[in-house]
């Protein structure tokens, strides 16, 4: 295994990985194994994006999240088929190139011809497409965009017309008029989901006009209305039959007005003042003059405003009632301009205001002008039109009060002009008819978040309305409906070769260019020909569809797409439960009466850090190929899915949350993965034998971290497949990273020593460390291969050293890594390897929970040290540890073989777990109800039982928990559930620190008393630290062996005497090379660093020199001379080394006249008392 970068460029590691994927096309080799290891298939859908822009933080998000899921299907024996496809129609494309071409009028694309005008579109749809490729493959996704789908593809559109035909066939189409949400901007009708999509706080007018009553012209209907420019189409007003209603004589103008009796606070505002008004002011307002329902103004007919359309019926200008009218606002009278509002038409129509096939005022065009029919604003967009109406309203005396309101109001998801609601002819899905079916599929389908589906989309289905599917535009699939002029023979084509064979033309391309001109002989009418419809489909009926028109189904793929649906997987935005969810569940149920998918992930928005909506133009948010290109993909898809976001909420994004990541979890796995690395090279050159990973070695460990983490890692591999089949990735994550900090901070951590070869003498060192790199590298592979979905490429960089290990390594030569079956090592990705299962055997409550037990232990102790400002490496003469009813497996862990860890980390002297019968010396334990549990069960109780329960002595409360229940005031309450226990510390002594856990079960007692034992082995520690950091800094490796020297200030000697006191530590962690003073160094010692510390208070230079060969002072300047070009690893303990110098001959002796270091020196000379 090479040696690895003390510090690892993930980002540059990424490219690397990504090349390498690419040269060796990883992607489709492991497609190629699961086809010839004949693996499920498991299918997923990727709804299309537009690539007329750049992909952001939402698409990134959404697509890392598919390939999470899709790489551990791929990777759990699933066939996984990932195909790229691209939404190429509708408004985003035409609006963009309306904006480049200057279009604001429909008649100029029909001018500029519609062949010039979708030429153009077409030119800019995959415009991003390489951009989207470079992006998307450098986040790590694995998705087909050489097999890519357009849906401006004739065999896309071939099969959406497919569809179309079904629905048709089943009379689930039909041709109506109806009010819709329409967008100016884009010049077409948008569905009531399209609506729902970008809702905005704006300010509009809001005016309360008058309506003299015809017959009693000093008494005037007022209504109020937020949209003025709807004024000029009024045609009736309408009022709530079962309200209460009054004509009023108002004070301050002496005119009459009728209104809604509770409503009269429209009119005179201080009456919604709770504070100021009093019902006696009401007299100075006004005067109430008569009293009636709703109903008995239904009929009466009034002035209309305008006189634009007063001759064209008798029916227009009366009152009308309906439930609809509520009193939450306004007056209770509602105005009705059927052109422009969907209960406008419905009620006219029921009242004989309008009648079917009759047409009505709607005097605004298709761009929302004003038409000729209403001169005083002809040619003037409807919103600009307000003030001109108003002023001309006021000075008619028909303007009764002015206001402004803020509210949240519908604007164009795509062009961002406020949409208005206008009456169009228009083609419609009948998703009434089947939405009892559709809500039904839903049920069926799982969802995460549950509620998302529960209620979200449950709601949005249960009050679906008939889809408006038809566009009156140009860039987009065509409705394949050919009719006659009043249509009464219509043909609706389900395939190419259906139009082929009926016009006798050949078709390759069904854009409207290419079949508008198309016409199919008559067959009612002889002689007569049917032409196309001029409508094209609303873009979101195309990528409904995407799941049978990606297959070109039913024309191809016939049996393949049947046995792949209902999708087991699809995922997408929050906002999707309006648009691509909710046209793939109707267009399925419609076609199959099933559910489009069997499982759901939905995501929230990513927002800026700020918590606005990202935005290119304020530049609120870090680009993102900057942020992989500094901190690496995989840092960003780990933040990304370990965040609320995945749980269907909002994410405000922060650029240091990715470079928490990095610091948090990659670096301090890279570096457990490195000290691995290191270490076995270190075992190998030591023992001069090769690491050969074992599972049957790691199964016979005795050593209880060993045991701990094994049980771990089977646990994280139960849990990450329980949570990954229920498609939870927000559960996961933790988990993961939660693994990584146990890993690294903890068994690497309490293992150092041993893994490095310091525990134990001679071949016992060697065992023991061996014991913990098996353990240590099983458990890096496992999940290694365990975080190949989520972190492709950093499980990419470990297995690739990881598996030169494996025996099977060999077999990855001449094209053995690319072939079945795929082993760890003899596979060439980690890509191509299943998953691991976990071993039950392995699995140990009782190690994990000594350990978590452990952990605390630690934790606390920490803290109180913190508390009395004592040094990590001061040691502490005891650790006591009261644990409230500890198991029995945890108790003899903590005193058995988990102790010696406690004593290393807390650097403590002795380590003591107070037995039960002793607790009452060491603790008080104190109860107190749950007041959320109990307060609801007890009632006016509760006082008197808390009263008592905090009463309660140590004993009684350690009964109390020991029967698992208490009764008082005559109410039994449940020891677990409903009453909270702590423990206080409470022994006497101020040399005590202790420190109880958050939930009061632990209590954590350190021994502080310092004596002169205690504060030298502190300076001894704090010289080990240096040392250390000394070495770091020379760029040594594990195995280098050093000789340290240190030099005191003269007259001082602490740092010797804190030496001399603490030898056998010392001995112990340089293996025999004790830090020796300065004066014992060979005068040809070599420094490889030195510097000048604190240690203890004292002022030290502190050298790590490379080692040298020691000599006697009584031999000869020549002898010494040779002896000093000598490395001591060139010599041996004994051993007899001979020279000649100037002729003459030596003879030296290792141990008489020279030694292999300056410590065996000093020793064997007995130089200082305190090394013998």
């Amino acid at each position: 295994m090479a040696s690895l970068p003390p510090t690892l460029n993930f980002s540059d590691a990424e490219e690397e990985i990504c090349k390498k994927w690419k040269d060796e096309d990883t992607f489709r080799l492991q497609n190629k194994l699961s086809k010839e290891r004949g693996d499920e298939e498991f299918t997923f859908y990727d709804g299309p994006p537009f690539a007329t822009g750049l992909p952001h933080y939402g698409h990134i998000l959404a697509g890392t999240i598919k390939d999470t899921v899709t790489r551990y299907a791929s990777m759990t024996g699933k066939h996984v088929d990932r195909r790229a496809g691209w939404d190429c129609h509708g408004l985003p494309v035409e609006y963009e190139i309306d904006q480049k071409l200057g279009i604001t009028h429909r008649d100029q694309v029909l001018a500029m011809g519609i062949d010039k005008y979708n030429a153009t579109c077409r030119s800019i749809v995959t415009r991003y497409t390489e951009e989207w490729e470079t992006t998307i493959t450098r986040l790590g996704r694995w998705i087909d965009f050489q097999n890519d789908y357009k849906t401006m593809d004739a065999s896309f559109m071939e099969s959406v017309w497919w569809v179309f035909s079904q629905l048709y066939e089943k009379n689930l189409i039909y041709q109506g008029f109806k009010v819709m949400p329409y967008s100016t901007g884009c010049s077409t009708s948008l569905s009531n989901f399209e609506a729902g999509l970008n809702y905005k706080e704006v300010s509009d007018p809001a005016v309360v006009v008058s309506f003299p009553v015809v017959g009693e012209e000093d008494v005037s209907l007022i209504a109020w209305t937020t949209t003025p420019w709807t004024l000029p189409s009024n045609l009736a007003l309408c009022v709530n039959p079962e309200m209460e209603y009054v004509q009023i004589l108002d004070k301050n103008s002496g005119k009459k007005y009728i209104l809604a009796k509770s409503r009269l606070s429209q009119l005179y505002p201080i009456m919604n003042n709770k504070k100021k008004w009093k019902p006696t002011m009401a007299d100075e307002l006004y005067q109430v003059q008569k009293t009636m329902k709703g109903i008995d103004l239904k009929g009466k007919r009034y002035q209309p405003l305008f006189d634009f359309f007063a001759s064209q019926s008798d029916a227009y200008f009366q009152v009308v009632s309906d439930t609809y009218v509520t009193d939450d606002a306004g007056t209770g009278v509602v105005h009705q301009a059927p052109a422009f509002g969907e209960d406008d038409f419905r009620v006219c129509l029921a009242n004989g205001i309008i009648k079917k096939g009759v047409d009505f005022p709607c005097p605004v065009d298709a761009d929302g002008l004003f038409t000729d029919e209403v001169p005083l604003v002809k040619g003037i967009h409807v919103k600009q039109a307000d003030n001109t109406l108003i002023a001309t309203l006021k000075e008619a005396g028909r303007l009764v009060h002015k206001d402004s309101i803020v509210h949240s109001y519908p604007f164009c998801w795509r062009s961002d002009t406020p949409l208005i609601y206008k009456t169009v002819p228009s083609w419609f899905v009948k998703v009434e008819e089947i939405r009892d079916q559709v809500v039904a599929n839903n049920e069926k389908t799982y969802w995460v978040p549950s509620h998302v589906g529960s209620v979200r989309f449950h709601n949005w289905l249960k009050d679906a309305r008939d889809w408006a599917i038809s566009r009156n535009r140009f860039w987009g699939t065509p409705l394949p409906i050919w009719t006659n002029d009043d249509m009464s023979e219509i043909i609706c084509i389900g395939s190419i070769a259906q139009l082929e064979e009926l016009t006798g033309t050949k078709v390759t391309d069904l854009h409207r260019e290419s079949i508008d001109s198309l016409e199919i002989p008559s067959k009612k009418n002889p002689g007569q020909v049917l032409k196309r419809i001029d409508e094209v489909f609303d873009c979101w009926f195309e990528s409904g569809s995407m799941p049978y028109a990606q297959k070109h189904y039913p024309f191809e793929n016939k049996e393949e797409f049947e046995k792949g649906f209902p999708a087991d997987f699809i995922a997408e935005g929050l906002d999707q439960t309006r648009g691509w969810f909710y046209t793939l569940m109707i267009l399925s149920t419609a076609l199959f009466g099933e559910p489009a998918m069997k499982n759901v992930i939905v995501n929230g928005l990513v927002l800026a850090e700020d918590g606005k909506k990202m935005s290119k133009r304020l530049k609120n948010y870090p680009d993102p190929t900057l942020v992989i290109h500094k901190y690496g993909a995989d840092a960003l898809r780990m933040y990304l899915i370990n965040s609320p976001v995945v749980r269907a909420e909002e994410l405000k994004f922060k650029e240091s949350g990715v470079l928490g990541v990095v610091k948090e979890v990659f670096l301090p796995w890279y570096n457990a993965f490195r000290f691995f690395v290191q270490n076995v090279e270190r075992w190998e050159s030591e023992t001069g034998t090769k690491f050969t990973p074992s599972v049957e070695k790691v199964r016979s460990t005795k050593n209880s971290t060993d045991i701990w983490i094994s049980a771990a890692t089977q646990e994280l591999i139960k849990y990450v497949h329980d949570e990954m089949e229920a498609y939870r990735l927000y559960t996961v994550m933790p988990a993961l990273v939660g693994y990584v900090t146990q890993l690294t901070n903890w068994y690497v951590r309490l293992n150092r020593d041993r893994l490095k070869g310091l525990e134990g003498e001679g071949e016992e060192c060697h065992s023991e460390a061996e014991m913990g790199l098996q353990v240590l590298y099983d458990v890096l592979l496992d999940v290694t291969i365990i975080m190949g979905p989520f972190t492709p490429f950093l499980a990419e960089f470990f297995y690739q050293h990881l598996r030169k290990l494996q025996p099977s390594y060999a077999e990855a030569a001449n094209g053995g890594g690319t072939t079945l079956p795929t082993l760890p090592g003899k596979s060439d990705s980690v890509h191509f390897l299943k998953l691991p299962q976990y071993d039950e055997s392995r699995l140990n409550h009782d190690a994990v929970e000594a350990m978590e037990a452990l952990q605390g232990i630690v934790e606390q102790g920490r803290n109180a040290r913190e508390k009395r400002n004592i040094s990590l490496r001061t040691p502490v003469k005891q650790v006591v540890a009261i644990l409230r009813s500890p198991s029995a497996s945890v108790v003899e862990g903590l005193n058995g073989p988990l102790k010696k860890y406690i004593l290393s980390e807390l650097n403590a002297w002795d380590f003591l777990v107070v037995p039960k019968n002793e607790q009452h010396d060491w603790v008080t334990l104190s109860l107190t109800p749950n007041f959320k549990v109990v307060g609801k069960k007890v009632g006016n109780k509760m006082k008197a039982i808390a009263s008592k329960v905090q009463k309660m002595s140590h004993e009684e409360a350690v009964r109390c928990l020991e029967e698992g229940k208490l009764v008082v005031e005559d109410v039994e309450l449940d020891a677990v559930t409903e009453l909270i226990s702590k423990l206080s510390f409470s022994k006497e002594g101020d040399h005590w620190e202790a420190t109880p856990s958050a939930d009061g079960a632990t209590v954590v007692a350190l021994d502080t008393t310092q004596d002169d034992s205690i504060i030298s082995a502190g300076m001894a520690r704090e010289l080990i630290n240096h040392v250390q950091q000394l070495r770091k800094a020379a760029g040594l490796e594990l195995k280098d062996i050093v000789e340290v020297f240190f030099e005191e200030e003269e007259g001082i000697t602490s740092t010797e005497d804190a030496v001399a006191k603490n030898v056998d530590m010392l001995d112990a962690k340089f293996k025999g090379s004790i830090p020796l003073p300065k004066r014992f160094a060979p005068s040809w010692s070599v420094v490889l660093k030195s510097e000048l510390v604190d240690v203890g208070g004292s002022k030290v230079i502190v050298s790590v020199c490379r080692p040298a060969v020691a000599v006697n002072d009584f031999i000869s300047d020549a002898a010494k001379l040779v002896l000093s070009t000598k490395e001591p690893s060139e010599l041996s303990l004994g051993e007899t080394f001979k020279c000649s110098v100037d002729g003459k001959e030596y003879e030296l002796k290792e141990g008489v006249d020279f030694w292999l270091s300056s410590a065996a020196k000093a020793k064997a000379v007995n130089a200082v008392s305190w090394l013998n």
